[in-house]
């Protein structure tokens, strides 16, 4: 069992940044790849990013990359999604999960088996 936990979410004027933490207990972090998800109101889960296990490289939903930046600390077992130049279509709860699958499923929801409770972003125009 893994615990996830988000933090970091909030308001925003467009432009402007945010960090999201996610804090993990329970089985060895440092197995796990991790991604954050997103879901806006009445649309469906989106990927955002994923980080492999040993945090060497990120992936990104076009949507956000050159904008977004996933790290992870296996030591303080958390990953961090900073995001900069932030617009309104970014507003959605943002979700972390983990998941043992291989870097070809992290942008699959279903993949990942753990999830946090989510972070709400609202960003203004």
């Amino acid at each position: 069992q893994v615990q996830l936990v988000e933090s970091g979410g909030g308001l925003v004027q467009a432009g402007g940044s945010l960090r999201l933490s996610c804090t993990a207990s329970g089985r060895t972090f440092s197995n796990y790849g991790m991604g954050w998800f997103r879901q806006a109101p009445g649309k469906e889960r989106e990927f955002v990013a994923a980080i492999s296990w040993s945090g060497g490289y990120g992936y990104y939903a076009d949507s956000v990359k050159g904008r977004f930046t996933i790290s992870r600390d296996n030591a303080k077992n958390t990953v961090s999604l900073q995001m900069n130049s932030l617009r309104p279509e970014d507003t959605a709860v943002y979700y972390c999960a983990s998941t043992m699958y291989s870097e070809s499923y992290y942008d699959i929801a279903h993949r990942y088996n753990y999830w946090g409770q989510g972070t709400q972003v609202t960003v203004s125009s």
